[in-house]
């Protein structure tokens, strides 16, 4: 409803209307989703108008804080909502990233993708793709305490990778280490996570967003750094084969972003 906020601790008040539509990709039987959220398999989310009741079904605060598909779209078009926004601020033109919602496996533009690779973005066929079991994963296999502002920065992370693409600071790398520019890559996409997050509560689409709430958030960027999946795989850090930063340095600049709102001060290219 209008003017509502998604509440991400407990309770709240509800979701705004979504500004991207609904996009169902094979929805062959003609209904909307069911309660569970691995109903969202092979569909995608884009910018035409829904062909099925989804487009209702996720427009109300009671389905953003009750159901967990819904509150994922949710945070999908907020994220685009914000970067639309901020692109056309500085004179530029945003382009919508599609979001292809997948378990077990699904066909990319950069190939075939399982499980185990996890939420990505793809700059071939300009896509983001959540994988709907990580969010499991990062309690059960990662560590992480979870929790809806956790899904958040999954998300908005990935959507990061997409605002690179359009900037043209995404050119592929294949360096590795502490200061290589993957790393710089990924805590970039980091801060522009947090960035979103401080978005998001000042015009009140999080509301009653706490202390816990944040925690869950830093707790999942330090799940996934290099040295904490590292340590509980190989049993030792070597920091000469990062990609994604350590724990610490993903933590530093989600706090970047979300304390400053500012996208300029994501700027990765100096000392990490």
């Amino acid at each position: 409803m209008p003017g509502g906020g998604l509440a991400v601790g407990g309770g709240g008040v509800g979701l705004v209307v979504l500004v991207a539509y609904l996009l169902i990709s094979a929805l062959s039987n003609g209904g909307g989703l069911g309660g569970s959220l691995p109903n969202l398999d092979d569909r995608v989310i884009g910018t035409q108008p829904p062909s099925s009741a989804i487009g209702s079904e996720c427009r109300s605060g009671e389905a953003a804080n009750t159901r967990e598909d819904c509150r994922i779209v949710g945070f999908v078009n907020s994220v685009q909502t914000y970067w639309s926004g901020q692109f056309q601020r500085n004179g530029r033109q945003y382009t919508p990233s599609k979001t292809v919602f997948f378990t077990g496996g699904t066909n990319t533009g950069c190939g075939n993708a399982t499980s185990d690779v996890g939420p990505f973005y793809c700059p071939l066929d300009k896509r983001v793709y959540i994988d709907l079991g990580f969010f499991d994963d990062l309690r059960t296999r990662f560590g992480a305490t979870g929790g809806p502002f956790a899904q958040a920065y999954v998300i908005a992370h990935e959507y990061g990778h997409h605002v690179q693409d359009l900037l043209g600071g995404l050119g592929g790398s294949n360096e590795s280490g502490a200061q290589s520019k993957s790393v710089r890559t990924e805590l970039q996409a980091d801060c522009f996570a947090g960035v979103w997050a401080n978005n998001a509560v000042q015009t009140g689409y999080l509301a009653d967003l706490t202390d816990d709430d944040i925690a869950d958030g830093l707790n999942a960027a330090a799940a996934v750094g290099d040295d904490r999946i590292q340590q509980q795989t190989q049993g030792r850090v070597d920091p000469d084969t990062w990609t994604h930063g350590a724990a610490s340095q993903r933590q530093h600049w989600f706090t970047v972003g979300y304390q400053s709102g500012k996208p300029a001060v994501c700027d990765t290219s100096g000392k990490l």
